[in-house]
This record gives C-alpha cells, structure tokens and sequence, in this order.
C-alpha cells in the first residue's frame, strides 16, 4: 500500500502524502485484548522514512492514564506551585495533593519520600521477569508483596 494519494486541481496532478495528514493516536502502553504491557518494535522517521525494527522500551510515563499525564502537565507548568495548580484544576491542595501522591506511587516511588525496600528483590531491567501480571496480582492478594511493590513490579514487567 502506499501512502501517496494523487490528486488533480484545474488540469494539474499533485501527489499528497497521506501519512502527514492522518490523525496521530497516543502510543498503547497495554494490550486492548488481554491487558499485557505492549512493547514498541518499529519505530520510522516521518522525514526521511528511516525505519528502525528491535525492541524498544516506552518510559514509566507511557505507562500513565491520560488523567494523570494531564496532571503531570499541568504541574511542570507550574512549577510544582500547589497554589498555582489548585486554582488552574479549580480543586482542594488535599485532592492536588493526593493526585501528587497517586502519580508518585504508580512511578515505583514511595510518596513520603522515605525508601523502601521491596521485600523481594526486582529483576534488573532489561531482563525478562519470571513473574506475569497473573502471578504478581496474586502475590499482591495473598499479601507476600505490599501494594507500592506490585505496582513497581508490574512496571517494570
């Protein structure tokens, strides 16, 4: 298929690429059909049509509903000023702050700012867990692994 539509003006052909005008969607960080993280594999330059193919990894970020992205944006803005994002989001600094505590737990973070050591270690990145979604959830239930060490490991799945 290509992505050159020809089109003709007045007696003259133009050749349009469509790919410059298609709608751009957000990268999928999660699978629609059975909810695995997805992993990026292709990635091409829209200037001069380079294409990449191997296996890439999305950022934490990626991984964030547009809800929290959205506050995200709206905290650099400001920068970090909770006055500043109360009045620009119209809500309470304990509903700000608690969508700041939010953020920071789903990063892999501790919101209070203290490490924590997870009571298992995690696998370095770049290397394959042994543990699925599944088994990690079930973890999780069975309380082998606290709610902050689920949420990073499932992050780093």
């Amino acid at each position: 298929m290509t992505n050159k539509k020809i089109l003709s003006k007045d007696g003259f052909t133009f050749i349009k690429d469509i790919t410059k005008t298609q709608a751009k969607y957000p990268v999928l960080s999660e699978c629609p059909v059975c909810h695995h993280d997805l992993h990026v594999t292709k990635l091409e330059c829209e200037h001069c049509s380079t294409v990449l193919e191997g296996s890439f990894t999305l950022s934490k970020f990626n991984y964030l509903d547009t809800e929290k992205l959205y506050f995200i944006e709206i905290f650099v803005k400001n920068r970090g000023n909770i006055k500043a994002i109360e009045k620009e989001m119209n809500l309470s600094y304990p509903t700000i702050k608690k969508m700041l505590d939010e953020v920071i737990t789903v990063l892999g973070y501790n919101p209070e700012g203290s490490e924590e050591t997870p009571s298992q270690p995690l696998p370095p990145p770049n290397i394959k867990s042994k543990l699925n979604r599944t088994e990690v959830l079930d973890k999780l239930e069975k309380g082998e692994i606290t709610v902050a060490e689920a949420i990073e490991t499932l992050g780093k799945l």
